[in-house]
């Protein structure tokens, strides 16, 4: 069956990377930009370099700071407005997976009108958006290199995923010096998400040929880097592993679909508000553990990619290898279990089950896991994971 590869035109990785800014700007023909970033970016001295560079290089720049974690519609109908009042005709994206998110529904908005509601699902928007180009600060959603933007509904308290080639940014300039400030929490929220992106990109029923070499090259970085990039921050070698494992993984699982845990950890962002990140982390063992025995070659493979077994141990020993890693790697990392995150509530959490497995399952992803599970199930797999 053929299968389709979208990543950006361009992919600058390294330290600098995102010096080469103006130059893309150029090639894309861009002559006034807006950037796209959040409030902390701003405050915390990121941005101000950035607009000086552009405005050195004779290209106008304004900012829009207004995106929140977890970006929303109204977040995204502001930045809409902010692009109209400065008259960009391109669009740069600074910041974690949020305001690239947000970056990509500004310009696919700007070009087709309507709302974002309209173009959720699979390749429903007709036209491509404004130019973009992506410049991640965190090395984690891999948003910079996908055709996925997830956007909250915050009237019904939903994430809406919008998958289409549209989306993919124009240009990533992946410059691991911008995540050398990240503290240690982020770090390890966002290094898991990457690990998620890796290892359902390779179980995924759509898994190819040209995903598996990245899924699995991104999972063999972050079990050597991640560790180190939490614990010494200035670690210059594991920040950069760790910025090409999230590129690497974002390639990887826009092209074959991530699964069951991310279409069970979207409803707990949209409902209590936790990190992607750490909800993907908090449901990843138990998630794993269940969706094993449709895939036991591929998560063995997994495991051999984290360095847990090795060629002589069977597949049953390294699945088994598997699970305890990734709840030893969720400790050494300090991410809690669902029921000590601070946003839970036990009453809601109980009370939001059946909304929460439907919310799963309608997002689409379960259904690229080995183990395509029922409604009742994944209500039991938030139990066992709370």
């Amino acid at each position: 069956m053929p299968t389709t590869f979208n990543i950006p035109t361009a992919i600058v990785t390294g330290g600098g990377a995102s010096k080469e800014l103006v130059a893309q700007v150029r090639r894309l023909g861009g002559t006034r930009a807006l950037i796209v970033t959040d409030d902390f970016m701003v405050q915390s001295g990121v941005i101000a370099p950035f607009v000086e560079l552009l405005e050195a290089g004779g290209i106008a720049a304004a900012v829009f700071s207004g995106v929140h974690p977890d970006p929303s519609e109204e977040n995204v109908m502001d930045g809409l407005a902010a692009l109209r009042a400065c008259g960009a005709d391109v669009i740069v994206a600074i910041g974690g997976g949020s305001p690239i998110d947000c970056a990509k529904a500004v310009g696919v908005l700007a070009t087709n009108g309507g709302k974002v509601r309209d173009f959720m699902g699979y390749e429903k928007i007709p036209r491509a958006g404004l130019p973009l180009i992506a410049i991640p600060t965190t090395a984690g959603t891999g948003s910079e290199v996908t055709r996925a933007s997830v956007i909250t509904d915050t009237a019904r308290d939903e994430k809406m995923l919008l998958m289409s080639v549209q989306l993919v940014p124009q240009v990533a300039l992946v410059d691991f010096e911008l995540t050398m400030t990240m503290p240690g929490p982020l770090t390890a929220a966002v290094g898991v998400d990457t690990l998620t992106h890796a290892i359902e990109a390779y179980v995924s029923k759509k898994a190819n040929g040209v995903t598996d070499p990245l899924a699995l090259s991104c999972t063999n970085l972050v079990a050597r880097n991640l560790r180190t990039a939490f614990r010494e921050p200035g670690n210059r070698a594991a920040r950069e592993a760790m910025s090409l494992a999230a590129c690497q993984g974002g390639m990887a699982f826009a092209n074959s679909s991530v699964c069951l845990v991310h279409g069970m950890s979207r409803p707990i962002g949209a409902l209590f508000h936790v990190p992607h990140g750490i909800s993907n982390a908090m449901l990843l063992p138990a998630v794993t553990r269940f969706s094993i025995r449709g895939a036991v070659a591929r998560y063995a493979a997994v495991a051999r990619a984290m360095d847990v077994a090795g060629p002589a141990d069977s597949d049953e020993a390294a699945t088994a290898n598997l699970i305890h890693e990734l709840e030893s790697l969720n400790r050494d990392l300090a991410i809690p279990r669902l029921r000590e995150h601070p946003r839970m509530s036990e009453s809601k959490f109980l009370a939001s089950l059946e909304k929460m497995a439907a919310d799963a399952l309608a997002s689409g992803s379960p259904g690229n896991n080995p183990v395509v599970p029922t409604a009742a199930e994944i209500v039991a797999l938030y139990r066992s994971a709370w």
